[in-house]
């Protein structure tokens, strides 16, 4: 599993994921990822598109950071995943608490919005 950062002139942090976030993917960018979303105010889009398989360690982490990113007053949406990618998250029901886009311009839109809602519903 490989994480490129792309900070855009605008403020927007894009995180390129590319691999298999399963247990090993995930243990070798957990580092990097938690480092990649501290700060205040942050908005960040995980790109998904090069990711071709997410196990329930991948969704985990991914909650995790929506969260850890919402409770510092930033943002956190999802772009581009892959269909396979797309079912897990659809049977997870993550798109119910984390925006996910198809396309770079909607995504750039969504994550400087509102911060997100807390997982589970509450305001």
């Amino acid at each position: 599993m490989n994480v490129t950062e792309l900070d855009r002139d605008d403020g927007i942090r894009i995180l390129k994921l590319e691999g298999r976030m399963d247990l090993d993917g995930a243990d070798v960018i957990r580092k990097q990822l938690s480092a990649a979303t501290t700060g205040h105010g942050l908005r960040v889009i995980l790109d998904l598109a090069e990711v071709n398989f997410m196990s329930s360690i991948g969704i985990g982490m991914i909650v995790r950071l929506a969260q850890s990113v919402q409770k510092r007053n930033g943002n956190l949406v999802l772009l581009d995943p892959q269909s396979v990618v797309w079912m897990v998250l659809e049977r997870t029901h993550i798109p119910e608490i984390i925006s996910v886009h198809l396309k770079l311009e909607d995504a750039l839109v969504a994550v400087r919005g509102e911060p997100l809602k807390p997982a589970g519903g509450t305001a």
